[in-house]
């Protein structure tokens, strides 16, 4: 705290709040004029020697504010950020293999998008040497009335995603199940995306940005190829029995579905499926997996059709990271900061229409999306595209509008005011 001070430090930022590493203890000194909490923690610190909570308007509404002994700073977008677009830039593009019998069922090759992925730095070598076709998906605008329909004669965008039709698309499938770490696509070494190791050791674990082109399979995890894979990959602390019901509900209206879930930790994996049972859900409609290093828990959450939040308490980076994979979350925010997460995230990659306002709507939406593969395929390209369009992953301009909330700040004090809400403006992009 004397360092801090003697430093002559501005603003002193919170990253920890009252989570491990936590130094709360030097914000209780005072050592900065201005002492803010920010992303690390998710609900106010409730001490008076902290005086802003940076945080956006759908995660913290004003309305709200009773709850934050903090005065809020709001962003314009959402407050929580990921730098998933530098981390995991070989995720920016992808395709799809894909039998080449099929190529004289359309209706097959259009509900195969992520069955089977390949990603890369660089696909151009894999698609130049395959006989390749394109699926061309349109991104149904949402009316503005309070339906939330989607109306396809308002599309705005469409997303083309490139097949690979390989005639031995099914040995290779087997091949990376026997667990070979390499196999060949039309003479182009692919690498199984579950064997994938780090090559520089300045690279934090999971966060180095492969080279090689990774074939990632829903065989790969145990999943099956026709369903529809619900997804969490929360801490499984986080499933409370609430949640848990709809889940099942959620299994009971969409026959031909399971959801995957991680063995995080492993010992809840038992009560998960004890807690499933007791609501009718038998055990083989649910799939756990290990927990992964990041760069492959990413990119494994192509594999998933729909995502199904948290409703206690959201996922934040886990959020973050299934939207990057392209995979439509759909959640229900409550009260607290910690719940609201999701539908922050949602607002900002310009997808409201999945987030729910009661259970039985979060039940629905979630439905409807796993009962209507029209809808479904037109809500995964709207996510596979806004990831790259809208704000969400956008790490510089958000930083612009963090800096202009600080400045803010700081002004305020220079005049001799109080701490009070602020806002960055939206004028910057």
């Amino acid at each position: 705290a004397d360092c801090i001070y003697s430093d002559g430090i501005h603003i002193l930022v919170n990253l920890n709040g009252y989570t491990r590493g936590a130094r709360n203890e030097i914000f209780a000194l005072r050592p900065a004029p201005i002492q803010v909490m920010w992303l690390g923690y998710p609900n106010t610190s409730g001490a008076p020697f902290m005086d802003y909570l940076i945080s956006d308007e759908i995660t913290s509404p004003l309305a709200l504010s009773s709850q934050y002994s903090e005065k809020l700073a709001y962003m314009p977008y959402t407050f929580f950020i990921g730098d998933h677009a530098n981390m995991f830039s070989h995720m920016t593009e992808k395709a799809v293999i894909v039998e080449s019998q099929q190529d004289s069922n359309s209706s097959i090759i259009t509900t195969v998008d992520n069955r089977s992925i390949v990603n890369g730095t660089n696909l151009k070598p894999i698609l130049e040497r395959s006989d390749v076709k394109t699926i061309t998906v349109k991104v149904s605008a949402v009316d503005d009335d309070d339906t939330g329909e989607t109306n396809p004669k308002k599309c705005k965008e469409e997303v083309i995603t490139s097949l690979v039709e390989l005639p031995q698309a099914t040995v290779v499938h087997q091949l990376l199940q026997q667990g070979h770490s390499e196999v060949s696509i039309n003479g182009i070494v692919a690498q199984n995306g579950t064997t994938t190791l780090q090559t520089s050791c300045r690279a934090a674990t999971g966060e180095e940005v492969p080279q090689a082109v990774l074939l990632t399979t829903r065989a790969q995890y145990g999943l099956p190829e026709t369903a529809i894979v619900y997804c969490n990959f929360n801490q499984l602390y986080k499933v409370d029995p609430t949640t848990m019901r709809c889940w099942c509900n959620i299994l009971k209206r969409v026959p031909n579905s399971v959801l995957w879930l991680l063995r995080f930790p492993a010992a809840g994996e038992e009560n998960i499926i004890q807690a499933a049972k007791s609501y009718g859900i038998d055990s083989t409609r649910l799939i756990f997996s290990n927990v992964a290093p990041k760069e492959e828990h990413v990119r494994r959450g192509q594999l998933s059709d729909i995502c199904l939040d948290t409703p206690l308490c959201n996922g934040h980076t886990t959020g973050m990271d299934v939207l990057w994979a392209g995979t439509p979350m759909v959640t229900l925010p409550l009260e607290t900061l910690a719940s609201r997460v999701g539908a922050s995230l949602l607002h900002t990659i310009g997808c409201p229409e999945l987030v729910a306002e009661t259970y039985n709507d979060y039940e629905n939406i979630a439905a409807r999306l796993g009962n209507d593969p029209v809808y479904l395929k037109s809500i995964r390209a709207k996510v596979w595209s806004r990831r790259l369009t809208s704000p969400l992953f956008n790490t510089a301009l958000y930083t612009q509008y963090l800096e202009e909330l600080f400045i803010k700040m700081w002004d305020r004090y220079k005049n001799n005011l109080l701490p009070d809400h602020i806002r960055a403006s939206t004028a910057l992009n």
